[in-house]
């Protein structure tokens, strides 16, 4: 595969291709074999056109309507009319980088063939997707019933109705695609309900997601090592033999990757811990962490089905020449899964204020209150307790669950969602909240291994990850505002490749 570009043919596209795509301006291009499952759910939709079955989204009205025919030219006069009708999005607009990893999502749902969906259509967004123009979409107004509502103001503009982002511009979308010298999208049969009949948003953004909680898990590894350094803990919670003993979900993983991170460490040497047993927050990171690789491939699984299989319904079968009608589009499995991911996410804020905040008791660590180089007259990191436990308790609050069903909608006949969308989103919104937790444990931390004078024991891994840590934030040698120093550190863990703690 070339660099920069991204090809949906055989294999379905993956989380990480969407990402490359929506974040960093791959180009998608359908190969010859997406293009023929594309061609051949549609060539069985055109044959149901001139039937007299009823072919939901086709010959019928939508929703509660579906007992409304439609018949002749109105086919496609009313295609015309879903995007504008289904434009109901309020609030803020999408980040960039989700319109972009919306519009991949739809593509690729596309590609699995299933929607029946004109190639000129597929071929229009991918053409639109390439050349950089963005709908302007607003980001509330879906049930995860099919992300109809942000599906639906992707098509209008593209559609050549609505504003778009093009080349940094906010522009009419009739402007902004002649400038970038494309046609509007030619809705024929279907086109209209095939081009919102699906969770494409909640997909997308989830690709997003994942690679934020990746970078995080990373991250939070290395500042759970350099923890266990500045705390001078134990490491007999990570011996194989006992995670062995009781297999939970990913905790033998978790345990693996901190002796990794903590290779070469003089901690591993006979007396160098404190203790015989420390707190639960060093003594269980295993079980949580691993708790949270388990919760993480579980989600990444999910995600990865929507994107590369049809959710529409109804579903063309071109090898049958069928319409099926269905509930593929419900994405309970789906939100389950990051639902547990959010919650397990928590236990981890939990664990990282509680390390930190041991870290900075004497009765606990035996290091000066609050870590003070210089003596309890001085403030040192007391203050940074207020922020631990305000973002915890927001990430606490942002866990509970939203999917269970909201209220009855479309004449009490759409009666069940998940509220994928918002689960992601607030998934997202943890992850935004976790860096600064992990940038205050890393900074007490390296503040704890300077005090004992141990920087000189650490291993490779941990060596090198105090030093970067350094190279953002200094030594706290005086009070001094510590925002900017929480700032950094989230940036670098939002930014940057953790020192390696990967497995293999």
């Amino acid at each position: 595969m070339p660099d920069g570009q991204i090809v949906l043919d055989d294999a379905p596209v993956t989380p990480a291709g969407v990402v490359a795509v929506a974040r960093r301006n791959a180009r998608l291009v359908l190969g010859d074999h997406a293009l023929r499952r594309i061609s051949d759910s549609r060539s069985a939709l055109e044959a149901m056109t001139s039937g007299s079955r009823p072919v939901y989204g086709l010959n019928t009205s939508l929703g509660a309507s579906v007992d409304t025919p439609l018949g002749g030219d109105d086919m496609i006069a009313f295609q015309r009319r879903v995007a504008p009708s289904h434009s109901v999005g309020v609030g803020p607009l999408l980040p960039t980088e989700q319109v972009r990893a919306m519009i991949a999502a739809r593509i690729s749902g596309a590609a699995a063939g299933g929607t029946g969906m004109s190639v000129g259509v597929i071929s229009g967004l991918v053409t639109a997707l390439n050349a950089g123009i963005h709908p302007l979409v607003p980001a509330w107004g879906s049930v995860g019933a099919a992300d109809l509502a942000p599906l639906a103001h992707m098509a209008r503009s593209l559609m050549g109705n609505g504003d778009v982002e093009y080349r940094g511009e906010i522009l009419p979308a009739m402007e902004a695609l002649k400038r970038a010298g494309l046609d509007p999208l030619d809705i024929r049969e279907k086109d209209g309900h095939a081009l919102v009949v699906a969770n494409s948003l909640s997909t997308g953004a989830a690709c997003l997601v994942l690679e934020d909680i990746a970078r995080f898990i990373d991250w939070s590894f290395t500042a759970i090592g350099l923890s266990y350094e500045g705390f001078r803990s134990s490491l007999s919670a990570l011996d194989d033999s006992g995670m062995a003993a009781r297999p939970a979900f990913g905790q033998r993983e978790a345990a693996a990757r901190l002796r990794l991170a903590l290779e070469g460490s003089s901690l591993w040497q006979e007396g160098a811990a404190r203790r015989l047993q420390d707190p639960l927050s060093f003594r269980c990171a295993p079980q949580v962490w691993g708790a949270l690789l388990h919760a993480y491939a579980q989600a990444e699984a999910a995600t990865s089905i929507e994107l590369a299989h049809s959710g529409d319904n109804p579903v063309i079968l071109s090898g049958e020449g069928r319409a099926v009608a269905n509930g593929n589009f419900d994405m309970t499995a789906f939100a389950l899964t990051w639902e547990q991911l959010g919650q397990a996410l928590a236990h981890c804020a939990v664990a990282i204020v509680n390390r930190s905040v041991k870290q900075m008791s004497p009765t606990f660590s035996g290091l000066p209150r609050f870590l003070s180089a210089r003596g309890q007259n001085y403030i040192a990191y007391a203050q940074l307790q207020k922020t631990l436990s305000a973002l915890e308790a927001e990430i606490r609050h942002l866990a509970n669950p939203i999917s269970l069903s909201p209220m009855p909608i479309s004449d009490w006949s759409e009666d069940q969602s998940s509220m994928a969308p918002r689960v992601v989103a607030k998934t997202a919104e943890i992850v935004q909240r976790l860096r600064y937790l992990v940038a205050i444990e890393l900074m007490a931390a390296c503040t704890a291994i300077e005090l004992r004078n141990v920087a000189h024991s650490l291993g490779p891994v941990m060596g090198n990850a105090f030093r970067m840590v350094r190279t953002h934030v200094q030594p706290l040698d005086d009070d001094r505002a510590l925002g900017p120093d929480m700032e950094a550190l989230a940036k670098m863990i939002a930014g940057s490749e953790a020192p390696a703690t990967r497995l293999g």
